[in-house]
């Protein structure tokens, strides 16, 4: 998988919405201004942080190596994921629609009744 397959899964989630943070060269993907996205390249290679729990996190991190604490984010909460490593497609979809859904639940309930979600 490349950064390309990804943007469009993470774009089509209710009302996600996509910036470039230029500093670190990173395609960050927000809902309401809430981050469950960064989408970007790491050591030449292809990856996505996302957000987790930080249970999820470590359990991921002790069973692949394609997954890493985030660098610029909160270690705890935040993986990156090699999108050519040995994880499959499904799992990283699995962990985008994870991210989001801790993106969204941390909305005003108001705005989650906008987004339909």
């Amino acid at each position: 998988m490349i950064n390309s397959e990804l943007l469009p899964y993470c774009m089509g989630k209710p009302g996600a919405e996509q910036s470039v943070h230029s500093d670190w060269k990173a395609t960050q993907i927000k809902v309401a201004d809430v981050l469950f996205a960064m989408v970007h390249d790491v050591d030449n290679r292809p990856a996505v942080s996302l957000k987790t729990s930080p249970e999820l996190a470590e359990l991921l991190r002790s069973e692949n190596a394609d997954v890493r604490p985030s660098a610029r984010l909160n270690k705890a909460h935040w993986s990156t994921v090699f999108l050519d490593g040995s994880l499959p497609k499904s799992q990283i979809y699995y962990l985008v629609d994870a991210s989001y859904k801790l993106a969204v639940e941390a909305l005003p309930d108001t705005v989650r009744q906008q987004l339909s979600v």
